[in-house]
């Protein structure tokens, strides 16, 4: 069999879409903080209809911890599901808070 290649594999990026009591409650924030200890790239924003919306792109291990955290947030957030889709991987400078969208 040939040998791995060296360096890192592909990056998994993936879209969060964060349902429940997530605004105004310090998600963006814990998010930003929570990625940036994973080591994971992407930005977060609340979205017009109550959702906060993620993108994450890193190690598939640091993705998936990420996914775990998102499910429980900050103290005051009552998250209600999370809906998980695959993502392009985005050239993005660290992990970002965005304008609401």
């Amino acid at each position: 069999s040939p040998m791995p290649e060296r360096g890192d594999p592909q990056p998994a990026a993936r879209l969060l879409r964060i349902h429940g009591k997530v605004q105004r409650v310090w998600y963006r924030a814990s998010a930003q903080t929570e990625a940036t200890r994973l080591g994971l790239r992407g930005w977060v924003r609340n979205r017009l209809d109550g959702s906060v919306e993620a993108l994450v792109i890193g190690a598939l291990p640091a993705v998936e911890a990420f996914i775990g955290w998102a499910h429980e947030g900050p103290p005051q957030a009552r998250v209600t599901r999370i809906d998980v889709g695959a993502a392009d991987d985005e050239a993005t400078d660290g992990f970002e808070q965005r304008p609401t969208a």
